[in-house]
């Protein structure tokens, strides 16, 4: 399934926290997108240089280095040409006052003009305290600019939960002892089902960045991997949830 045609989105700005945020949240979105011709920018708010259980192995300036490497090497499978970073410490952006990165999202705005906008939701989906300041920023900015196209929040369906929860609990995916609440489909701006090429192209896009999706491609093998990853699910952020 697949709602609306991606063509439908226009110019897409997609804003996150970390590298690899936007490649498992909206990368089929975005190869669609650029296959399709359509302006895709992506911004990185971190390069995620704590995006690890071994800082013995993995120094912050290390894994920031790798990170980026990575990033471009997905960005490429992706087809995404104009990737940005801001360069924010790493679990440090609820930390930061917000003038600054929101008159600098808001200027990346006014220059793309994008006809989408996607982000996180309030939640941040995992409750990542990064992933909730960028969400905040990003609705800040938008503001700020007029509001140019359309803000898009990722948020998980109640079907995608009722399959996956579960596992999500074991994984210890989620930050706090809050956890986000199922969106019915039909309440969806856009769904997008992956299958086929597009599917492949984003588990490659994954697998560039193999600091951080080696252990759960590990952990569940090529088949589950593929199907936990195949939803790309957004609400209209003005819509009450």
């Amino acid at each position: 399934m697949t709602y609306p045609a991606i063509a439908e989105l226009g110019t897409i700005a997609s804003l996150w926290a970390h590298p690899d945020d936007e490649t498992y949240v909206c990368g089929g979105i975005m190869a669609a997108a650029a296959a399709n011709g359509q302006r895709v920018t992506c911004v990185s708010a971190t390069c995620g240089e704590l995006g690890t259980e071994d800082p013995v192995g993995w120094p912050p300036d290390r894994l920031g280095r790798v990170r980026r490497w990575e990033a471009s090497a997905a960005m490429a499978v992706l087809g995404v040409k104009d990737h940005r970073w801001l360069d924010y410490p790493d679990g440090g952006l609820a930390g930061i006052d917000p003038e600054e990165p929101v008159a600098r999202i808001a200027e990346i705005l006014d220059e793309v003009r994008p006809d989408t906008i996607l982000t996180f939701g309030p939640d941040g989906g995992t409750f990542h305290p990064d992933h909730q300041t960028v969400s905040q920023w990003v609705g800040e900015a938008w503001n700020r600019s007029g509001r140019p196209g359309r803000l898009l929040h990722a948020c998980l369906t109640d079907t995608h939960l009722a399959e996956w929860g579960d596992a999500y609990e074991r994984w210890g995916v989620f930050m706090t002892a809050d956890r986000p609440v199922g969106v019915p489909v039909e309440k969806l701006a856009v769904h997008l089902t992956l299958d086929g090429e597009r599917l492949d192209q984003k588990i490659t896009a994954l697998a560039a960045m193999h600091t951080q999706t080696a252990p759960a491609m590990a952990v569940l093998g090529t088949d589950a991997y593929r199907a936990s990853n195949a939803q790309e699910t957004f609400i209209d952020a003005t819509e009450p949830r």
